[in-house]
């Protein structure tokens, strides 16, 4: 039996990593693509490109797509401010990228027919973070159904599939499945405010600090995250 193709979409933080880390425990050849799409937290890009070395994934590519040029997002117009307040349910914050998976997930698939790989492996997750569209079950449904209409892979019963193992976990579910399957997670890299260090303050931040002092590993926060810790201690 020959060993199965994934193709990883690798942003550079926490999620997408622990899928991968799934992807190569499971034994499959994983292939990491990333997207330079003009986002203000382009350190992620690093990140991604040592997990790739990290996670012995057999490829990796960065592409650039540049959604910045029309904006519409605080992750790619620094002129609107990244939202520090907290999820608010029902409401879909700035950091909603127009269109972002819906790009991904196409030129992910692409390469994956390219490439011949069985599965196309995202790391989104509908629960701990806002409810972005591109980021749940029945969009995921639907793009399958496309994907398998749009390929000439998929016309003959053998295009890629679509994988996202987290969809439904808990962010602390996903740090605890990060620490057994070892992945390094001070390498990965979530805060979207652009600087050198992890600001804290973003959502991002603050969800991440949050599950990882959950799962008792504050060491592995940021310091305003740990600073918080301890006063509440």
């Amino acid at each position: 039996m020959s060993t199965p193709t994934t193709i990883a979409l690798l942003s550079g933080g926490l999620d997408s990593a622990t899928a991968a880390a799934l992807a190569v425990e499971a034994g499959h050849r994983v292939i990491g693509l990333s997207f330079d799409y003009g986002q203000r937290h382009r350190r992620e890009l690093v990140a991604a490109d040592r997990l790739a070395g990290e996670l012995g994934l057999a490829e990796h590519h960065t592409i650039a797509v540049n959604l910045a040029a029309w904006g519409g997002s605080s992750l790619t117009d620094a002129a609107i401010a990244l939202p520090s307040a907290g999820v608010e349910a029902g409401v879909i914050p700035s950091t909603y990228v127009p269109g972002r998976n819906t790009v991904f997930i196409a030129l992910g698939l692409s390469l994956a027919e390219a490439r011949g790989a069985e599965r196309l492996l995202l790391g989104v997750n509908a629960v701990d973070y806002s409810g972005y569209p591109d980021c749940r079950s029945d969009y995921l449904e639907a793009f399958q159904t496309l994907a398998d209409l749009a390929s000439k892979a998929g016309r003959e019963g053998r295009g890629a599939q679509l994988w996202a193992p987290l969809v439904e976990w808990h962010k602390t579910r996903i740090v605890a499945e990060a620490l057994r399957l070892g992945v390094p997670i001070a390498q990965t890299w979530s805060c979207y405010s652009g600087g050198s260090e992890p600001c804290g303050l973003c959502d991002s931040c603050r969800i991440r600090d949050a599950a990882l002092i959950e799962a008792g590993h504050p060491e592995l926060a940021t310091p305003l995250g740990r600073q918080g810790h301890h006063q509440r201690r």
